[in-house]
């Protein structure tokens, strides 16, 4: 008997272990598909040139929107798909690079509801291009002012970034605010690569530098 009640304990104790790591297998799997698709978008957009990036981010962008559809409530796959979609914009023409744009903006708004910070700034310094590069009213959404406001936030949260200066310094040329955009282009090529996302902001560092000696 009293074995009995041991094996049962026992069984017991390893059942509700094995339902307690459920969620966090859940969590690790979404993140292991995250990882995947930023490690894939990188790789396009550092080792392949403009125009040639279309099909690679058409295929992520459909994976990132069946990730969201799985996890509605994360905000990860919400910003990694407003990154992919804003990298397919720009591969795009038309009235595809618009939708795509829009995709991009809704899903990365939906993401800061989430998560204020927007994964370290990132979802700002993304939806701030969107509204800079977008067309205005009634055709876009593109509006300077908001562009500005996101590039702001984002600013606060991670004042060094090489992204968000040189994407600020690039809007700020658009404005003619030169002096502006010549001290944040000076920020973006001293700034320092995050870890994660080494390639792609040395990439930026060096359209930085290109773009501060322009000024």
């Amino acid at each position: 008997m009293f074995r009995r009640r041991l094996l049962n304990t026992a069984m017991g104790l390893s059942l509700s272990l094995g339902l307690a790591a459920l969620p966090l297998a859940a969590a690790h799997a979404w993140e292991a598909r995250v990882e995947g698709m930023k490690s894939h978008w990188e790789r396009l957009i550092t080792e392949q040139a403009e125009g040639q990036r279309s099909s690679g981010l058409r295929s992520l962008a459909g994976q990132a929107e069946r990730l969201v559809a799985d996890h509605p409530d994360e905000a990860m796959p919400l910003v990694w798909q407003g990154i992919i979609e804003a990298s397919y914009a720009r591969e795009r023409s038309g009235l595809g690079a618009l939708s795509s744009a829009r995709s991009a903006r809704d899903a990365l708004e939906r993401a800061v509801e989430l998560d204020p910070d927007g994964a370290a700034g990132s979802a700002y310094v993304t939806l701030g291009a969107l509204y800079d590069r977008a067309p205005g009213r009634p055709v876009g959404f593109g509006n300077s002012e908001t562009a500005e406001r996101m590039f702001q936030r984002a600013l606060s949260i991670r004042p060094g970034g090489i992204d968000v200066n040189f994407y600020y310094a690039a809007f700020l040329e658009d404005e003619g605010r030169i002096e502006e955009a010549r001290e944040h282009a000076r920020r973006a090529v001293e700034g320092e690569a995050r870890p994660d996302r080494t390639a792609s902001d040395e990439a930026l560092r060096e359209e930085a530098r290109e773009l501060f000696e322009r000024l």
